[in-house]
């Protein structure tokens, strides 16, 4: 699974959160800075022939269905993001984010008792 652009990602976004849509429904639920239409539909195009999303006709129109899993996407993702930027190592990217001030000490015990339930399990 290859990784998304930026523009990909937030169309993305939209159509996981929608499960089924079409263009003008993603342009409408889009984050941030809206993009031009044809823009929009350009770049869901380029993620049906990456086999993200697949179209079913209706009428004059497509509707947008997600292939693949937000969940799917984001483990892959994390995976390459982590060995690419802190040598495979997890505790190298919690390191960086807690001297980056980005991590709690509170954020960080929940993530520890998180951690402690999942080994009782």
């Amino acid at each position: 699974m290859e990784k998304l652009t930026a523009q990909e990602e937030q169309a993305m976004q939209a159509i996981w959160n929608l499960k089924a849509c079409f263009v003008k429904e993603i342009l409408d639920n889009i984050k941030g800075e809206k993009m031009p239409y044809t823009t929009l539909a350009s770049t869901v195009k380029n993620l049906e022939k990456k086999g993200f999303v697949k179209s079913v006709k209706y009428a004059n129109a497509n509707r947008y269905e997600p292939l693949i899993s937000e969940e799917d996407y984001k483990e892959t993702f994390m995976h390459s993001f982590v060995g690419d930027y802190f040598k495979n190592s997890y505790k190298e990217m919690v390191t960086f984010f807690v001297k980056e001030e980005k991590l709690s000490a509170s954020e960080l015990e929940e993530i520890m008792q998180m951690i402690k339930e999942n080994k009782s399990k």
